[in-house]
């Protein structure tokens, strides 16, 4: 039964010749799949589950228009009409599953990752290491006619409108920026000449398809790089896109080589709503937001404000592909929220593998990973809460399995009850409270507090076992491991009081979460104003790119991480979000040693070796985040008795991450 919960959300949205059922857009994401060989089976597949759950329009990855504007070889293109055929796949799959869908044309200018990438002017990006050759005017009117193009053959494979990527630095943004467009001829100068570029591609694009075709421009709204465009210029913009024909404009925010995060859970939820907002109302087609609107009620509260006419959510539905249909139906609890992690998705595409999800492996794996009943049900026992075995027990159980779960503990979660602690990972509670939810829902015995031994599960007659019991804090061999000063990760995280001077031992994520929370300083501020103060962003958008200089805060504690390696403190962390906990933990002064050597620990601090030299930090507090070791002596006690299978940390401890785990769990209860 749909409710009224969301009135806003789920109103339909009528455009001249068409009526999308709601206000949420599957926003364009690169999963790694637009660049199937032969036919679009596993993309198709994707994008029909997101459209079987009532997402209201659906946008695909960026497919170039020509060869210079792919984001690498043999990406997605669409320029000829064997190429449309092959687009037939996922129109129709879309289609037939009652959604609706627009390509988006990405043009990657000097983002692209090959030697023949273009631009609005020859100035080498600092996230590609090819130099962009410089657009002649005869290359711009070819490169604008490929846009037309594109958008015709998408007409003609079937898909109910076109994104014209205008934004995130890619190659219009780069002749509208001065960043970038340093031209002196009709295509740059001038305001009235570097936009010239986008609104020909948008007039053109519109006299080619006609009236009765979607056109979206994603408009930077803020490039937070520095020339960035002035908040008049993008007004200037909205109003020329939309009278050059476009049907609605999507919110960009940021360019990919900007300093300042935009989509990691640092940032908080709808953290940008108030960039379309300044726009609403300077014209008169629908404006839609986006950016960390991760469930519908954040969504339901943007719309009731008045910041847009619509949301867009991409990665909420690689979360969760119902997450509309379970809003309609007032199920919001059971929505596996988007965490904004990025280790399976953005992470993945960055190097060149196929995008997934953190807490749903399934997401790009529709093809593989099937959900199906079970022939003949067993009797399974589950030893441990953490990530793994919470995904294997409630997978088994939607299936058909009788299983039970065994928790030491009085709560689910493992190793996100302490995540969920770390400043800007709140959101990990989150994916706690969906898998608790599912496995009640499903029938999961759920025993908590319970020390399992072999006897127990030999009495309970099980057919098979499954080991998720997790990780322990590695312990460190160093003279004085047993002073008073020495304090493991899981006691600092759990509220154990800590000094004023501290040096942590070891650089990998656990190190720089413990920095991170020991550095964290509660202010009158909200959460927002921290985010803007914190990374430069000036919501009162005086300058060009909207930056302002971040506010130097007095850090609570001095704090020193120390490696053993001479590798870059923090190599573990994630592709795409590395960058960030290290200039955030540089911006509080934290120093880095690498190359120690750990001599001892007494009341005089922290012994160090450091390239044949001694050094003596006198600290307070030496906090162990050396690793961790799997917990699996129960393993090797059943291994000859019941069939066991050992997922998780338990199973490999090393370089452990909730992807692995959840992703094991998943791929063991459906191989039952």
């Amino acid at each position: 039964m749909t409710t009224t919960t969301y009135p806003n959300l789920l109103s339909p949205l009528h455009l001249d010749h068409i009526t999308l059922k709601n206000r949420v857009l599957m926003g364009s994401m690169h999963v790694g799949l637009e660049e199937e060989p032969v036919w679009f089976k596993k993309y198709a597949s994707f994008l029909a589950r997101r459209a079987a759950g009532e997402v209201g329009l659906i946008v695909t990855g960026g497919f170039s228009p020509n060869f210079e504007g792919a984001t690498k070889p043999f990406a997605g293109m669409l320029s000829n009409r064997f190429e449309a055929r092959k687009h037939r796949y996922l129109t129709d799959a879309v289609h037939d599953a009652g959604g609706r869908i627009a390509l988006q044309i990405l043009h990657t200018g000097r983002y692209g990752y090959h030697p023949l990438i273009v631009s609005a002017s020859a100035i080498k990006s600092p996230i590609t290491p090819f130099k962009p050759r410089a657009l002649s005017k005869k290359g711009i009117e070819r490169t604008i006619r490929a846009f037309v193009n594109t958008a015709k053959l998408a007409k003609h494979a079937g898909y109910d409108g076109v994104e014209i990527m205008g934004s995130e630095g890619y190659l219009i943004n780069q002749f509208i920026a001065r960043h970038t467009n340093k031209r002196t001829d009709q295509w740059g100068g001038s305001f009235k000449n570097r936009i010239r570029f986008p609104v020909e591609i948008v007039r053109r694009v519109r006299e080619a398809v006609g009236p009765e075709f979607i056109i979206i421009y994603r408009l930077s709204m803020i490039d937070l790089v520095p020339e960035g465009s002035t908040w008049a210029e993008v007004v200037i913009l909205a109003k020329e896109i939309e009278l050059a024909g476009a049907t609605i404009i999507n919110t960009g925010i940021g360019w990919h080589e900007a300093r300042v995060p935009t989509i990691a859970t640092v940032v908080p939820r709808a953290g940008y709503t108030w960039v379309t907002r300044k726009l609403m109302g300077e014209v008169s087609i629908p404006l839609i937001t986006s950016n960390r609107i991760n469930m519908p009620a954040t969504a339901e509260q943007v719309l009731a404000n008045g910041d847009a006419d619509m949301v867009s959510i991409a990665r909420p539905l690689l979360a969760d592909p119902d997450w509309v249909k379970k809003a309609m139906n007032a199920r919001s609890d059971e929505i596996n929220t988007c965490i904004a992690c990025n280790q399976a998705c953005l992470d993945h595409v960055f190097q060149n593998k196929r995008a997934s999800c953190l807490v749903n492996p399934i997401a790009g794996y529709e093809t593989e990973l099937r959900v199906h009943p079970v022939k003949r049900r067993k009797k399974i026992a589950v030893v441990g809460g953490g990530m793994a075995g919470l995904a294997f027990a409630s997978t088994a159980q939607e299936r058909g399995h009788e299983v039970t779960l065994f928790e030491k503990s009085s709560a689910l979660g493992g190793q996100f009850l302490l995540a969920q602690k770390i400043p800007g990972k709140a959101e990990f509670a989150e994916t706690i409270r969906y898998f608790t939810n599912r496995m009640k829902r499903s029938g999961v015995m759920i025993n908590y507090e319970t020390e399992v031994n072999r006897a127990l599960l030999l009495d309970g007659k099980y057919d098979l076992v499954v080991v998720a019991t997790g990780v322990q804090p590695r312990e460190v061999n160093i003279p004085g491991i047993e002073h008073g000063k020495v304090l493991t990760y899981p006691e600092v995280i759990l509220g154990a009081s800590v000094g004023k001077n501290v040096a942590i031992i070891g650089a990998n994520g656990i190190g720089f979460d413990v920095a991170e929370l020991l550095l964290h300083q509660e202010t009158d501020r909200s959460e927002l104003e921290n985010y803007q103060s914190t990374w430069g962003v000036d919501p009162n958008y005086a300058n060009g790119g909207a930056l302002q200089t971040p506010k130097e805060i007095l850090p609570a504690r001095i704090v020193t991480v120390c490696q053993r390696g001479a590798k870059k403190p923090g190599s573990s962390l994630g592709k795409t979000t590395g960058w960030i906990h290290r200039q955030a933990l540089r911006a509080q002064k934290v120093t880095f040693l690498r190359n120690c050597t750990y001599q001892k620990i007494d009341d005089a601090g922290l012994h160090l070796l450091i390239d044949d030299k001694s050094e003596t930090l006198a600290v307070d507090n030496v906090i162990i985040c050396a690793g961790q070791v799997s917990v699996n002596k129960l393993a090797e006690q059943l291994k000859d008795i019941l069939e066991t299978h050992v997922i998780g940390g338990a199973k490999e401890s090393h370089n452990l991450d909730a992807k692995r785990a959840i992703r094991e769990g998943v791929e063991l209860a459906l191989s039952l």
